[in-house]
């Protein structure tokens, strides 16, 4: 009775075994029923999806008029969200003439009121998504609840929203923004903000000028890189102004906003801008002058070809080659100054915009000076070894490499 009594107690780890096996046997088929329920589930989805956008989309112009009333798919969450993305997308690519056409339809439906609703009271992922769409929708009345998401406790919510107001692309975002931004209280990564308010701006950069004035530091100097993409020949006079500022990257960004301006009123300021003690300042002078089409802008330009910096002479160097037809002129005055960096540079920049067999006849063509000819021809040509000997002992290094 003993030896009886044994054997359950010795199958004792097997049958734990054998339980262990059929749970995890009856987990794997539950998971792959649970797939394959759900790609079957995902395609009659997707079949449905199809099946309305293109029933909505054969009816689309009645739907965008009104002789569909808005009560037919309003109420239908597929056929809802399948209109309100087809709205967005035509939104974003509306004219100013056409976007009217579409928030009509938008608006009488209730489908904005919905999303400013969603940005009000959700939370989490799904209010980020609702700050989204409303600044896909271009329109001004988002904008009050995209600002009260500014203030949110969560970053990602505070960045939807920032990049809400930046779609927008109306002048009414960019007074929320900066407000807070100038009070210091906008907590958000510095590119995000940046493309938002240069989005915003667009269409009225003075406003930025109010703000600028009451700035100072990092602040002043983000205002005045967005101020430097949008200003335009309306701006002059302000401009000017900011290039004797006190701050590097202020006097920078006012160069290049002269330089997007193509004004020859700007011609005596990034003249003396191209002699800042800032390296990174002469730099966007000589961009801005090389943008001008003022004869005037030679003299700076070959002043900066013998700037300390090398980066400023390759773009001098850059700017000076595309001076057309006065290269052969212009690599004269190159040779006067007596720099064989700036020589080098000028001449690079001839090789790689293709023009030194150019200048070569124009320089041949002059027979009447001809010591002064031969000159040039033998720097031009001494220029050109001096770069292939340089290119190919570059290249022998990295093969060895």
């Amino acid at each position: 009775m003993e030896f009886i009594s044994k054997p359950p107690i010795e199958l004792g780890p097997a049958m734990l075994i054998l339980k262990a096996v059929f749970v995890s046997l009856t987990g794997i088929f539950l998971l792959i029923a649970f797939i394959v329920l759900r790609r079957w589930h995902r395609g009659r989805y997707f079949e449905r999806l199809n099946q309305r956008t293109y029933a909505i989309r054969t009816q689309w112009d009645d739907i965008i008029s009104g002789q569909i009333p808005s009560k037919s798919w309003r109420l239908k969450s597929l056929d809802c969200s399948i209109v309100e993305a087809i709205l967005l997308d035509r939104i974003e690519m509306a004219s100013p003439q056409e976007l009217p056409h579409f928030l009509k339809p938008l608006r009488e439906s209730g489908l904005l009121d919905m999303r400013i609703l969603e940005a009000r009271r959700l939370r989490g992922w799904k209010q980020r998504t609702a700050l989204i769409a409303l600044g896909r929708t271009r329109t001004p009345e988002a904008v009050p609840a995209l600002a009260e998401a500014l203030d949110s406790p969560s970053k990602d919510t505070r960045i939807a929203a920032v990049r809400g107001l930046g779609r927008t692309g109306v002048i009414e975002a960019a007074v929320p923004l900066l407000d807070r931004y100038v009070a210091g209280q906008l907590r958000v990564p510095e590119h995000v903000l940046k493309n938002a308010l240069a989005d915003s701006c667009r269409s009225y950069p003075s406003i930025l000028l109010g703000y600028l004035d009451q700035s100072g530091g990092p602040n002043r100097e983000l205002l005045a890189r967005i101020l430097g993409e949008l200003a335009g020949p309306d701006l002059l006079d302000e401009l000017l102004i900011l290039t004797a500022d006190a701050l590097p990257e202020v006097r920078a960004s006012a160069a290049r906003a002269l330089g997007n301006a193509k004004t020859s009123v700007a011609l005596s300021a990034l003249s003396a801008l191209a002699s800042d003690p800032e390296w990174f300042v002469r730099l966007r002078a000589v961009v801005a002058l090389g943008s001008l089409e003022h004869p005037g802008r030679i003299k700076p330009l070959l002043r900066a070809l013998c700037d300390s910096n090398r980066n400023v002479r390759q773009r001098a160097g850059w700017a000076l080659a595309r001076v057309e037809p006065d290269l052969d002129h212009i690599l004269e005055q190159v040779i006067e100054t007596k720099d064989k960096y700036a020589l080098q540079a000028f001449i690079s920049e001839l090789e790689r915009s293709g023009a030194v067999d150019k200048v070569v006849k124009l320089l041949e063509l002059r027979i009447d000076d001809a010591p002064a000819r031969s000159m040039l021809l033998d720097a031009l040509t001494n220029g050109k070894k001096h770069l292939e000997e340089t290119a190919l002992t570059s290249a022998a290094a990295a093969a060895g490499r």
